[in-house]
């Protein structure tokens, strides 16, 4: 695998297979990833190529078949339990598709969740929580409930959610894909200025080629391998 010493991201020979009944499917076949600090990587590749699944590896969220996966020098794939749930509320922020807020709770609770799992008191909290509403913009929306915003709103609670731990990968799955064009602009400008203005590390699934031009590169996941092109 090409890569720098300094990778922050390494994923060596990642395999990953799933069983259905009788049938093994082979999602993920001896796939190399390097990922340096600082780069916004855009993911393609059709659906059900594995995109979601390497990002949810990725993010500790499931556990290669075989193979390492290493982020900032530690290697998640041997952590497991209590370990690997304090590894990825200290490293890991998260933004989905559907944006996942809680409709009970009003912006600024539902940002202030994953420093839940930290020993911050609550006025540590609640400073977190401000700053990250104001990156996103939406100081101004943080008593409002998920009712009471539009799409392109939410899904930026959803980053200021993603952000408010200063995670070292933010982790975006198809975050542009419920949205129409003008509220997906506003997020993916969002996320080149935090990827350009913060340094954060960023990987980004989607199908969007509009969506995918905004990272610093691109690579392109068909029949269990990473590219740099799509493959025909």
């Amino acid at each position: 695998m090409s890569e720098s010493n300094g990778a922050l991201v390494r994923v060596e020979k990642v395999s990953k297979t799933f069983k259905r009944g009788a049938e093994k499917i082979h999602v993920l076949d001896g796939l190399d990833l390097s990922l340096l600090k600082g780069e916004f990587l855009a993911l393609m590749g059709p659906s059900g190529s594995g995109k979601s699944t390497l990002l949810n590896i990725i993010g500790g969220l499931d556990s290669p078949t075989a193979g390492a996966v290493s982020v900032g020098g530690e290697r998640i794939d041997r952590l497991s339990g209590k370990k690997l749930a304090a590894w990825r509320a200290r490293h890991i922020g998260l933004v989905f598709q559907f944006y996942n807020l809680l409709p009970v709770l009003s912006a600024e609770r539902n940002v202030e969740l994953p420093l839940l799992l930290t020993r911050l008191s609550g006025a540590e909290r609640r400073k977190h929580v401000d700053t990250a509403l104001g990156v996103v913009g939406l100081s101004h929306r943080q008593k409002h409930y998920p009712r009471e915003l539009s799409g392109g709103e939410q899904q930026r609670v959803g980053i200021a959610r993603g952000i408010v731990t200063d995670p070292t990968l933010l982790l975006c799955d198809e975050p542009t894909g419920d949205l129409d064009r003008k509220s997906g602009d506003e997020v993916l400008n969002l996320l080149a200025a935090l990827n350009r203005e913060h340094g954060k590390t960023i990987i980004m699934v989607t199908h969007d080629p509009h969506a995918a031009a905004r990272a610093s590169r691109k690579l392109y996941l068909d029949k269990g391998r990473l590219s740099q092109e799509p493959l025909e």
